[in-house]
């Protein structure tokens, strides 16, 4: 007997697709899974590395997240924050509309935010808490930052839209701030060398890079002196009047330093301070 084909016995459309669409539906969710995890590991590593100064600070008040600022942080982002105020500058001074205080001083008092912020942080730390690394790294960006300036101030078309907002000011109705700004900008423009022809601003430029590293090096020496001034004391008489906490510290810089069994007095300010305020050795301080 015949075998019947029964149209019954085939599936229906619906069960044809429904095994393509479950793994069609695994494909996707399992390359979308991929996809996922591919990104999320391509993400930690630069946020690891990721300079702090080009990213928000959180932090209470925006203080500078210390913790994660590393030397190696200082110099891309001085160069960063350089080359972004380059860029805001000349749009300010290349502007065809006429100089008004808003479209002039306010611009640039708004320019360099990057800059700013680099430049508060390392120069405080340099003042406050210094170490060699950092002071190279001021060798490297003492120089930039002098000729940064010098390119701002020497800026011939830049100092032509300040100086026309300058010689009317009497009559813009500039609030006491605004007034005083512009004088500070138009005054700093002309001590800068603004008015000077080319060759007395290359001439100038060589001077200010020059005196630049001058002054970083006079800081360097100031530095060196203060950390190697110390006061030797030998008798504990001379100790008369001080607190017990600076006696502490005294001998404990005396032993540090080589000195056992005395007491020494340095010019920071933990150890200089108490010994001027308290020490009955007249002579002495």
């Amino acid at each position: 007997m015949p075998k019947i084909f029964n149209m019954s016995n085939l599936p229906t459309e619906n069960q044809q697709q429904e095994p393509f669409k479950m793994r069609t539906s695994f494909l996707l969710f399992f390359t979308a899974a991929i996809l996922l995890w591919s990104c999320s590991m391509i993400k930690k590593e630069p946020l690891k590395d990721q300079n702090p100064f080009f990213i928000e600070y959180i932090t209470p008040f925006d203080v500078p997240p210390f913790d994660k600022i590393e030397g190696k942080h200082y110099l891309p982002a001085f160069k960063e924050g350089m080359k972004q105020e380059r860029n805001e500058i000349e749009v300010i001074a290349s502007r065809s509309e006429v100089p008004t205080f808003e479209n002039t001083i306010e611009a640039m008092e708004g320019s360099g935010a990057l800059l700013t912020r680099v430049s508060d942080t390392f120069f405080n730390l340099t003042s406050a808490h210094t170490n060699d690394e950092l002071q190279n790294i001021a060798k490297k960006v003492t120089p930039l930052l002098s000729r940064h300036r010098d390119d701002i101030m020497l800026n011939e078309k830049l100092f032509q839209r300040v100086r026309a907002v300058y010689e009317q000011k009497d009559r813009l109705n500039l609030a006491v701030e605004q007034n005083t700004l512009l004088e500070e900008y138009y005054r700093d423009f002309v001590r800068g060398g603004a008015n000077l022809d080319e060759e007395q601003k290359a001439e100038l430029r060589e001077i200010n890079e020059e005196l630049s590293l001058l002054t970083l090096k006079f800081g360097e020496n100031i530095l060196g002196e203060n950390n190697a001034f110390e006061l030797v004391i030998e008798k504990e008489a001379d100790l008369a009047g001080l607190p017990e906490a600076a006696i502490i510290g005294a001998a404990e810089a005396a032993g540090e330093r080589g000195h056992e069994g005395k007491w020494v007095f340095t010019l920071h300010k933990p150890s200089m301070i108490p010994f001027l305020q308290y020490s009955e050795r007249r002579d002495l301080r």
